[in-house]
């Protein structure tokens, strides 16, 4: 487990839809390959931003635009972009961003008429001023309030001074946003996610030599979570992944205090639900936790009613180095990623 995590950390980055992240895919491909016969590979490509941040940027300017020109139409455009931004939901645009190759990497084990899917992304996020240390613990708050200037700017658009204020507000925004896209790295990713796909393999691994009776097991290892979950998004609309499946999703687990997510939504709120989360719920080692803060590979299937779990471990209420170039492996403890193995393994266990 520790030698494929040191290969992930090796890289400078695996940026959504980069090269690197193309490279990083063969490689854990490859060493899947390396598992013997008693596993099924198949690798699912689809098209990704390599960045989050030009979507925003046409959402800002939307916005900004309605709001210095007073446009309440325009405004409520920019409106549902941001709902549907941070919520997984369709928008118009979604070609325009999305034209770069992104893969998962997809292996399958076990006989049986249940499912059980390993899930971990692979990918890593531009840093931002916002994930510096002494920002990231307000980094709620911020976005809390970017969401209520978003929404109220289309009724604010009838009043002229708030109008303004407002559009001016998204339009620095929007140049923000914009010095990120040219300045701002690709974080190593040592905790985020590399530890993630390091347990989710060796767990993997665990149920090939002693399969789980009665369960098909599938490792799904995504691409692109960092830009809005769309290797997630991609296989969940596939339909490899049957509504009665169990899914655990394993993210940020190399430092801190381990979670179990009860559900997850930065806007529109989606509570887990099914057998993963009973054991949880019955197994000490880990805290319950309503996460909000962000998004998981998770919430496509969420929002689909699959029943989910998500793994995480966080320092006052943050993963630890988050999107920061600190992300390196001198920041993981690498007995804390060891205990997230052993707390996940009895959850599997326990539903034979």
């Amino acid at each position: 487990m520790r030698k494929l995590w040191e290969a992930l950390c090796a890289l400078p980055h695996r940026g959504s839809a980069t090269a690197l992240e193309a490279q990083v895919a063969q490689q854990l491909k490859d060493y899947l390959a390396r598992l013997g016969a008693d596993i099924s590979l198949e690798v699912q490509t689809f098209q990704a931003p390599r960045s989050y941040g030009p979507e925003l940027i046409l959402i800002s300017l939307l916005l900004a635009a309605g709001g210095l020109g007073g446009l309440w139409w325009l405004a409520l455009l920019g409106t549902y972009g941001f709902w549907a931004h941070f919520s997984g939901w369709w928008v118009p645009w979604r070609r325009l961003f999305d034209r770069y190759p992104s893969q998962n990497v997809l292996a399958q084990t076990g006989q049986g008429h249940k499912t059980l899917v390993l899930m971990a992304h692979y990918d890593t996020a531009k840093s931002f001023f916002l994930y510096h240390p002494k920002q990231v613990r307000y980094f709620r708050r911020n976005f809390l309030i970017n969401a209520v200037l978003a929404t109220a700017l289309p009724f604010g658009a009838m009043v002229p001074v708030v109008s303004q204020l407002l559009g001016l507000y998204f339009l620095v925004q929007a140049a923000l946003l914009t010095l990120r896209e040219f300045r701002e790295p690709y974080v190593n990713g040592a905790n985020d996610n590399a530890t993630g796909v390091a347990v989710a393999v060796a767990l993997f691994e665990e149920l090939v030599k002693d399969p789980l009776p009665d369960y098909r097991v599938m490792l799904a290892l995504t691409g692109s979570e960092e830009v809005g979950a769309k290797g997630a998004e991609h296989l969940a609309r596939s339909g490899r992944v049957p509504p009665d499946a169990l899914v655990l999703n394993i993210d940020n687990v190399g430092k801190g205090e381990l979670f179990y997510a009860t559900g997850e939504g930065m806007l529109v709120y989606h509570a887990y639900l099914g057998v993963l989360l009973e054991r949880a719920r019955a197994t000490s080692g880990a805290q319950p936790l309503a996460y909000r803060l962000a998004f998981f590979d998770t919430r496509p299937f969420a929002a689909r009613n699959i029943p989910c779990l998500t793994l995480i471990r966080l320092e006052n209420g943050t993963p630890p180095h988050w999107h920061w170039p600190s992300d390196r492996p001198d920041g993981v403890d690498w007995g804390a990623v060891e205990e997230t193995l052993n707390y996940a393994r009895t959850l599997v266990r326990q539903l034979a």
